[in-house]
């Protein structure tokens, strides 16, 4: 049987400033008991900023994106803008505010958000080639600002503000909760809302657990 190549795109290391550390190690966690060989990557960027995860405050720290993502990662990791569709069977990116704050910019910037511009081109060609997409947490949104107007359906979970903005961006948005998955077929996106709504690592993990089964099974 071959080895299926999932990435798993990081947006740094904890859920204020970056990757939501449970659904990273979770999803990691799933595609490793798969079978699967899995691709880490972040860019090769600053945090927007740095949270003190004790206290819930900014710090005046400085911290790169790449090498916080690298301790989730174990040190193996690659650079995001050294990433082509070619290297991967398909892709999931975890949640946390890192992917609102350092892979886009959908915490701060209104009704006119942008995305990292090598994360926007890889999901463009992977989404061309028809390899699958799983978009956990916020990362949705995400995915909505790389593939505008192409009509894909995604959730959030219930956050109206949320899926105002996807469906902002010409996708289709789903209500969810958090042991559900909401799968696009035909555009072979897979998404699910985890932390959105769950309120523990355990309810995390079920619709985790279906999001990375179903993207293996497109693979």
């Amino acid at each position: 049987m071959r080895i299926k190549r999932i990435g798993v795109v990081l947006a740094g290391c904890g859920v204020y400033d970056g990757a939501e550390i449970h659904e990273a190690t979770l999803t990691l966690y799933f595609l490793d008991r798969a079978g699967a060989d899995i691709v880490c990557t972040a860019p090769d960027i600053l945090q927007h900023h740095v949270i003190n995860h004790f206290t819930g405050t900014e710090t005046s720290e400085t911290r790169n994106v790449l090498v916080e993502a690298s301790r989730i990662a174990r040190g193996k990791i690659t650079d995001l803008s050294k990433i082509s569709a070619n290297d991967l069977d398909g892709i999931i990116l975890p949640g946390g505010f890192g992917a609102a704050k350092n892979l886009s910019t959908l915490a701060f910037s209104g009704s006119s958000p942008i995305i990292n511009s090598d994360l926007a081109r890889l999901l463009n060609d992977l989404h061309s080639e028809g390899k699958p997409i799983g978009a956990i947490c916020i990362s949705p949104a995400v995915v909505a600002l790389a593939l505008k107007e192409k009509g894909v359906l995604l959730t959030i979970g219930d956050d109206k503000e949320t899926a105002a903005s996807i469906e902002a961006t010409g996708n289709r948005h789903q209500e969810s909760k958090y042991s559900e998955i909401v799968v696009d077929s035909e555009n072979k996106i897979v998404s699910t809302s985890a932390y959105m709504c769950a309120q523990s690592i355990g309810e995390a993990g079920v619709g985790i657990e279906k999001l990375v089964q179903q993207v293996l099974s497109w693979s």
